[in-house]
């Protein structure tokens, strides 16, 4: 379906191969299936097992970029329906490993993620590889209880939840809390042939109020959880359209309900530099009824409400258009109708007596002047009105003023 070329995105590998060529899954795998391909085959390639083996980076980053590609399941259905070129233009954004980055490219990974720059990491494959062999430490955390603790970066502490029928029945809550807003992730592992824990669900932390927080919800109805950064990444193309991806993040977990029996969770450390503080607690939903019921109606409210923003972005972008049309013609005609105005004041005053004198060029002044040219019967420029010469009279500057023939 889809051939080997060269790609346009910084995240992708050099070259692309088919993503169930890459992973060795055939194309009706399961969820499942994806996700144990993935694990075996980015332990077996990460850079840090093969520091002598150039090659591993470059297998590692394509097994990586294919199953971005397969574990989304509009991604997957975009793929197997037009091949890459169904990507192309919506960009495939990769996790990043923060153990396999140097100190300054992690310093600015957190400062982008402290400006609010969507940054998915991924989780330290030697947190996964210890699992996956069965060599990490469980905590026991009973149902109805909670325990507290500190987690170094890139570090997990696990905890074993055991639940009876009648709790698995009602469903169970697990829940982590941040009163110091610490990033982490809250994952849940289900255990494997070997005897070891695979992974199978993990949360990010979203800051809620003055916390931040992580939550599974195993309540035998479809749960969604919340990808904030396509929101972020809708805000950052297009800031209008942003609202209305605002629920696209809304993915449906893979798993809704848990079967009576131990179930193995972990609070991975996810600070860039320091450890993560955090509050775990187990619930059974049968103490929730109300809650639970409260959470069915809000998430089947959110869905429609998804779908009727969905219809109504058609709408706003047609208005929209429309508005931007209309408001064009409003300034088009505004200045039209400014100028006639301007024009039939210019016309009024030209209806003056008054008559505009130029300067010649040189004369000093680059204004122009304005004399006033009434004719004034009787006016001395124009002549005496009787026509006798006025000449004669004695003016005052012919008096004589020598006094010397005064007489003493």
């Amino acid at each position: 379906m889809a051939s080997s070329g060269k790609m346009e995105g910084p995240s992708a590998p050099a070259v692309r191969r088919d993503p169930y060529e890459v992973l060795s899954v055939p194309r009706d795998s399961s969820d499942q299936e994806i996700k144990s391909a993935y694990r075996k085959l980015a332990l077996k390639y990460h850079p840090d097992k093969n520091a002598s083996n150039p090659e591993a980076s470059e297998l590692f980053k394509e097994v990586a970029y294919s199953y971005s590609i397969l574990s989304d399941p509009e991604k997957r259905r975009q793929y197997d329906t037009a091949g890459f070129e169904a990507l192309e233009n919506e960009g495939m954004d990769m996790e990043i490993d923060l153990s396999n980055l140097g100190t300054v490219n992690t310093m600015f990974a957190a400062l982008f993620s402290k400006l609010g720059v969507p940054i998915k990491t991924t989780i330290s494959p030697n947190v996964l590889e210890e699992a996956m062999n069965g060599t990490v430490t469980v905590r026991p955390l009973p149902v109805g209880t909670s325990a507290t603790g500190k987690v170094d970066k890139q570090c997990a502490h696990f905890f074993g939840v055991t639940i009876s029928e009648e709790q698995a029945h009602s469903g169970i809550v697990v829940r982590v809390t941040s009163p110091a807003q610490s990033k982490f992730k809250l994952l849940y592992f289900e255990q494997e042939v070997s005897g070891g824990y695979g992974l199978a669900l993990q949360e990010d932390s979203q800051k809620t109020g003055k916390v931040t927080s992580a939550g599974m919800y195993f309540l035998h109805f479809q749960v969604y959880r919340m990808d904030s950064t396509v929101n972020a990444l809708a805000m950052a193309k297009d800031p209008e359209a942003a609202f209305f991806k605002r629920l696209e993040g809304l993915q449906p977990c893979e798993v809704s309900a848990l079967k009576p029996g131990t179930h193995i969770f972990a609070v991975y450390g996810d600070n860039f530099f320091k450890p993560a503080s955090y509050m775990i607690e187990a619930m059974c939903a049968k103490s929730y009824e109300d809650t639970t019921e409260r959470l069915k109606e809000i998430e089947s409210k959110i869905l429609a409400k998804r779908n009727d923003l969905r219809q109504f972005e058609t709408e706003y972008r047609k208005a929209l258009a429309r508005f931007q049309e209309v408001t064009n013609r409003y300034t088009q005609e505004r200045e039209a109708v400014d100028d006639m105005l301007r024009e039939r004041d210019s016309i009024h005053c030209s209806f003056t007596t008054e008559r505009t004198l130029v300067n010649p060029v040189g004369a000093g002044s680059s204004s122009s002047r304005y004399a006033t040219e009434h004719i004034i019967p009787g006016s001395p420029e124009n002549g005496s009105v009787d026509g006798r010469d006025k000449s004669g009279k004695k003016k005052w500057f012919n008096l004589n003023l020598n006094r010397s023939d005064k007489k003493a």
